[in-house]
């Protein structure tokens, strides 16, 4: 009886490690397991915390101006690189002695490898689903349209989605480097810090550098978010509040005549020609001026006039044009005179509007960036790039765990 016993179950181990695509399975219902009773579930609770707390700060800034886009969407690949990172830092290194007794014994790398493909794109798809239900709770305003989809947040989900899933891969690889979960988790913030400084997007970089943004999942990560975010066509903020709050600081400036006339002369200037369109005097007809006398006195003089005009439109321009060629005026193009004045007499004489649109519409086109337009073929291409992040660090964590033999431990 005992012998049979025996038989049987040698008879179901070779069954076991029989086939790659089996073993995907039994160790994909391993894992399951895991999560449910190894407390592997922790890290959804975890998810919601971060996106809480991250989507407090930027709710009022992420998809409203160019400044905020760029911040907020900096967060959000900060938030997904952080949960892909925790969710596998450990998960190799802490059962290396199983894996190494189980692949002596038959198992397959690469179906445990696949197998936790599986697994953790499912974990990082719940956490993806989490962070947007719980970023768009706490009031951060998703967009409704996306390029491919009919819903922005969908797109946006896949993106938040590669990047984790990327992270979630990257990390892998780690925990097959590392030996023991203590050498895994010292490596983590160093890994951590290197996504953050070399994203490409919020520090400038000195430009050798440069290079080592081709290495981070943080920097398609930020450009496919910023580019669904419509960077390049959000207004500036930033500098026309801080130019608001100089509104009382007292301005002095020594100009000459010339210098004014030379100023109020460049047409080719839009601010300026629009200034030089301003009417300085109206015309009156005679219709207009009868109604202003006596129609006793005047009814008989003035019926036979009405369309006649009194003057004409006269611009500032014209004004301006004329000074400058006078002879006369001319002998006092080089006298200065000296102003006293506040930012805000400054902006309330030429228009708050116009300053405030001006401001913004200089700086939109000076920070202007190619790499966040929001069109199919960008955002594509970041996916494409994330996509591939994910497969080289599943086989470069194959290749690492089939030396597991040689381990000296």
């Amino acid at each position: 009886m005992v012998e049979m016993n025996v038989n049987h179950a040698d008879r179901h181990m070779t069954i076991r490690h029989r086939g790659r695509g089996a073993q995907v399975w039994i160790y994909l219902g391993k894992m399951l397991r895991m999560f449910v009773y190894q407390s592997d579930w922790k890290v959804l609770p975890m998810a919601a915390i971060i996106a809480g707390l991250v989507g407090m700060v930027i709710r009022n800034r992420l998809f409203i101006n160019m400044e905020g886009t760029l911040m907020g969407a900096f967060a959000m690949v900060m938030v997904c690189i952080w949960n892909g990172c925790f969710n596998s830092i450990q998960v190799i290194c802490r059962e290396r002695d199983v894996i190494k007794r189980e692949h002596r014994s038959g198992m397959h790398i690469s179906s445990y490898i696949c197998s936790h493909m599986i697994y953790q794109a499912l974990l990082c798809l719940l956490q993806t689903g989490v962070t947007l239900y719980v970023t768009k709770v706490v009031g951060v305003k998703y967009p409704a349209e996306g390029l491919f989809t009919p819903w922005l947040i969908v797109d946006f989900g896949i993106s938040m989605f590669l990047i984790t899933y990327a992270s979630d891969m990257m990390s892998l690889w780690i925990s097959c480097i590392a030996k023991t979960t203590t050498t895994a988790m010292t490596i983590m913030p160093f890994v951590l810090i290197f996504q953050l400084v070399f994203s490409g997007g919020m520090l400038t970089l000195p430009a050798w550098s440069e290079p080592l943004t081709s290495f981070t999942i943080s920097n398609p990560g930020l450009k496919v978010m910023t580019a669904q975010g419509n960077y390049n066509e959000q207004p500036v903020v930033t500098l026309w509040n801080q130019v608001n709050k100089m509104r009382s600081k007292e301005l002095s400036a020594t100009v000459t005549l010339g210098q004014v006339l030379d100023l109020l002369g460049d047409a080719d200037n839009a601010t300026v020609a629009e200034l030089r369109s301003v009417q300085v005097s109206r015309v009156f007809t005679l219709d207009e001026v009868k109604g202003l006398l006596d129609p006793a006195n005047a009814e008989d003089l003035l019926t036979q006039y009405t369309d006649v005009e009194l003057g004409r439109d006269v611009t500032l321009g014209e004004v301006v044009d004329l000074l400058a060629d006078s002879e006369d005026v001319a002998a006092y193009r080089d006298q200065s005179y000296t102003f006293n004045t506040t930012v805000g007499e400054i902006i309330d004489m030429v228009g708050e509007d116009k300053v405030q649109d001006m401001l913004q519409n200089e700086i939109r086109d000076a920070s202007y960036n190619a790499a966040y337009d929001n069109t199919r073929i960008n955002i594509a291409e970041y996916w494409l790039r994330l996509c591939l992040f994910i497969l080289a660090f599943a086989a470069l964590s194959t290749i690492t765990l089939e030396f597991i033999d040689k381990d000296r431990r």
